[in-house]
């Protein structure tokens, strides 16, 4: 087996990646302190076609040296807009008719892999901060609140971690 070249993947330039049509699911970052993890996200964003990234609270924006450093561009590529509270684009994009799925653990939380999702909706998922994760208001005015399972030692996965399980996981729902 041999590694293909970057030549051979036939990524998609960002006009093309702005013209394509996105996965219907939407990020909303509700207070994330790491620019690291901004930047993953970002990039699993574009990797996934994802429909846009909400940055809210304490998230800093692009451009920004330490964002661009892990996203490798994807800021270019991907639709974002910042908003200061979380609270205010969950109610936009519930009167969108948007499905909001906050990612946190939580009393009677659905686990991931017991989620259901319909191709007809779209989807907005909210991860929290690195510490404290999704603002308590937050979670209570979400539609469904999901958990990862986890079966280890620690409580937490990272946040682009977390990020990335929970996107692949509703685009190969939604590729079924």
């Amino acid at each position: 087996m041999r590694k293909l070249k970057n030549s051979e993947l036939n990524r998609l330039e960002v006009e093309a990646f702005k013209k394509a049509t996105k996965t219907p699911v939407i990020i909303v970052l509700d207070n994330i302190r790491s620019l690291n993890n901004i930047g993953s996200v970002f990039r699993t964003a574009d990797a996934f076609l994802i429909e846009k990234i909400y940055l809210c609270g304490i998230t800093a924006t692009p451009p920004h040296k330490d964002i661009h450093k892990t996203a490798l561009g994807a800021t270019e590529s991907v639709d974002w807009e910042y908003v200061e509270d979380t609270n205010e684009v969950v109610n936009k994009l519930k009167a969108e008719g948007v499905i909001t799925v906050a990612i946190e653990q939580a009393e009677n939380a659905t686990m991931l892999d017991e989620f259901s999702i319909e191709a007809s909706n779209r989807y907005a998922i909210v991860f929290g901060n690195e510490v404290k994760g999704v603002k308590q208001t937050v979670v209570s005015n979400t539609d469904h609140v999901v958990e990862i399972p986890q079966f280890g030692t620690k409580h937490s996965l990272n946040i682009s971690v977390s990020v990335g399980v929970v996107v692949w996981d509703l685009f190969a729902k939604l590729s079924n």
